[in-house]
């Protein structure tokens, strides 16, 4: 059993473990017990009716978060030619082509997202190990492999984040801020969930979104009633 603070025990008792609340009171008791220092992540875990095992059951997908998620994406962008000055006018902090390789190579990992055009894959499935290790290598299912480099760029400095299910049949994805207000806090929860119900594998079978909890980076997590988005 993990042991937790006397900050964290205190904060606990705000939130019944038990309970299930509606999103917005979820959220305020989220933002209540939130007591450290630095601006905590706010993170939801959706778990879901399917099996992670099966291929034909897999959930992955995109969603740009209206308010963002509080956090400025470093984009790298493997692009030549026009496409490096359209990434740059879309506000890529970094671009170029085998020199950028060449540093990856070199061990610089400086940026959160990497985004390339498909004339660029050759090269950059090169970077395979040290790029998909991180989560960081480029993928047309998730928008980051494409000749469209300014919509991309711009998308994912919007709030844009990728979620994936995971071995537990669990997705789990940022969504703001402490700092957020509740309001803010409460679309970006229903962009994701909205997302999450779109994505809805058609071998899925029975209750598909079977658990929603919401927690900050250091406190206890709240249960969201989930008939809300069904």
């Amino acid at each position: 059993m993990a042991k937790h603070g006397k900050k964290y025990l205190e904060a606990a008792k705000l939130i019944d473990s038990e309970a299930t609340y509606e999103p917005s009171e979820a959220v305020d008791l989220v933002k209540k017990a939130a007591t450290a220092k630095f601006d905590e992540t706010v993170e939801a875990a959706v778990r879901l009716g399917v099996d992670p095992r099966k291929q034909d059951q897999a959930v992955r997908g995109v969603v740009v978060l209206p308010h963002g998620t509080g956090k400025t994406q470093r984009v790298l962008v493997f692009a030549k030619g026009e496409k490096v000055k359209e990434a740059e006018a879309a506000g890529a902090d970094y671009v170029g082509d085998q020199d950028m390789i060449n540093k990856i190579q070199q061990g610089w990992f400086e940026f959160d997202v990497c985004v390339a055009t498909p004339d660029m894959m050759s090269e950059v499935g090169k970077l395979g190990r040290l790029l998909g290790g991180k989560g960081l290598m480029p993928n047309p299912k998730a928008g980051t492999v494409t000749f469209d480099v300014a919509k991309a760029v711009q998308e994912i400095k919007a709030g844009k984040i990728e979620y994936r299910l995971d071995k537990a049949g669990q997705i789990h994805a940022p969504i703001g801020k402490v700092s957020f207000t509740a309001e803010q806090l409460n679309e970006n929860l229903k962009a994701l969930i909205d997302a999450l119900n779109r994505a809805k594998p058609a071998a899925a079978k029975g209750v598909y979104l079977k658990n929603i909890a919401i927690s900050s980076t250091m406190g206890p997590s709240a249960r969201v009633n989930t008939a809300v988005y069904r």
